[in-house]
């Protein structure tokens, strides 16, 4: 069994190896390969440079899926014998190539798991009994979940028919698993009800889908082509350079200007558009937690000039839990859910959008005829129901022609 601290971790991409990171006394340093190819930089904040990174804190970048919340605490009961259970632990435990992203880490003391053909997406969706198959995904998955996020979720490979890739696939097909857990009642079916008014409202969505017993909540991992090949992902606060603490420091118009730095010509006027949707679609269902971590880039590598806007995730209603919560981070100057008119055609402009008032019905209409469509569903959660009416209905009248 290891005792002995992690002090160093090689990293990777599909593109190749690219370099070091390392602990030592109390910093973090990261060190590219002399020649690697540019394609393999592991972030479009760090390129390539043959001086040290170096940092008091680990960089964002490795930060960025580090377990929190359930799955930390399952992974340090799991290996508190293991050594120091510090970040690089983590990352050597997680951050292999199931990872989000395309950047994986690993080292000779902590061996990869063995291959699992995986759970199908049939059999998780008509298990009923939530509980039992979240334990046995977590005893078999937990190691390979390179996610962040307080709620109980894991990657799980897919089930698939055989011969679905080709040769020279990198990774299987992977769904990310949701517990609704017992803090949050009806979390799964909050996160369904609110991703499905996204998808109505034409905003990108992954594939997402709710268990028949309403209990998880179940995503295809968006970070990975159709044959498998795994693309790059990085989330506002590593392109904002800040710590998944700061998660809720900062703006809207600041993941904008990130927006409009890094993302590809041919993309950007449409991830400004969908930063407006989300954030619009944000304020009226009530989703207090719209944080730098919830919004993000995907890429094939930093050489191929295609950075555009992820998908929207982990889109929620928040009052029906907290009902004085506000925005998670600064609209022109306020947190107010539900804000009046000045401060977000004023973000219009930052984003580019030629007729917010006119957007901003059409999603009115998407969400009420979401709620319409899913009333069944929400008859067991009153409490949700109630919330999203509430804030549908505030913006219907401020917006009102």
């Amino acid at each position: 069994m290891r005792t002995k601290a992690i002090g160093h971790l090689r990293v990777s991409t599909p593109q190749g190896d690219s370099g070091i990171l390392s602990r030592e006394a109390g910093r973090y340093f990261f060190q590219y390969h002399p020649s690697i190819h540019p394609a393999a930089e592991v972030s479009l904040t760090m390129p390539h440079k043959l001086e040290q990174y170096r940092s008091e804190q680990i960089f964002p970048l490795f930060e960025m899926n580090m377990p929190e919340g359930y799955v930390l605490e399952e992974l340090r009961n799991r290996f508190a014998k293991s050594g120091r259970f510090d970040p690089m632990l983590l990352l050597a435990l997680t951050g292999h190539e199931a990872a989000i992203g395309r950047v994986m880490v690993d080292t000779p003391e902590v061996p990869a798991d063995d291959a699992d053909k995986g759970v199908s997406l049939s059999q998780i969706l008509a298990w009923d009994g939530a509980e039992d198959l979240f334990a046995e995904l977590s005893r078999r998955y937990l190691r390979r979940t390179g996610v962040s996020g307080i709620q109980p979720k894991l990657l799980v490979p897919e089930e698939m028919p055989e011969g679905i890739y080709g040769k020279g696939a990198l990774t299987t097909r992977e769904l990310i698993v949701k517990s609704a857990g017992d803090k949050f009642p009806g979390l799964a079916v909050n996160e369904f009800v609110c991703m499905s008014m996204a998808k109505a409202a034409g905003i990108p969505v992954p594939e997402f889908y709710l268990s028949e017993n309403r209990q998880l909540f179940v995503m295809r991992r968006f970070d990975r082509t159709a044959d498998g090949s795994a693309l790059g992902f990085e989330d506002m606060a590593v392109l904002t350079g800040r710590s998944t603490a700061d998660k809720y420091k900062g703006s809207y118009s600041q993941i904008a200007k990130a927006l409009s730095m890094f993302c590809a010509a041919e993309f950007k006027a449409q991830a400004l558009a969908q930063l407006f949707d989300q954030v619009t679609l944000s304020c009226i269902v009530g989703n207090g937690d719209a944080h730098l971590k919830n919004f993000g880039v995907l890429y094939t590598n930093p050489l191929a000039g295609d950075v555009r806007m992820a998908p929207a995730y982990d889109i929620v209603n928040t009052t029906s839990y907290i009902p004085e919560d506000g925005l998670a981070l600064s609209l022109k100057g306020t947190r107010n859910l539900f804000l009046g008119r000045v401060e977000l055609m004023a973000f219009a402009q930052d984003c580019g959008i030629s007729d917010p008032r006119g957007r901003i019905a059409e999603m009115l209409s998407a969400c009420e005829m979401t709620l319409t469509s899913h009333a069944a569903l929400l008859e067991d959660f009153p409490e949700l129901q109630s919330a999203i009416r509430r804030g549908l209905e505030q913006f219907q009248v401020t917006y009102a022609t």
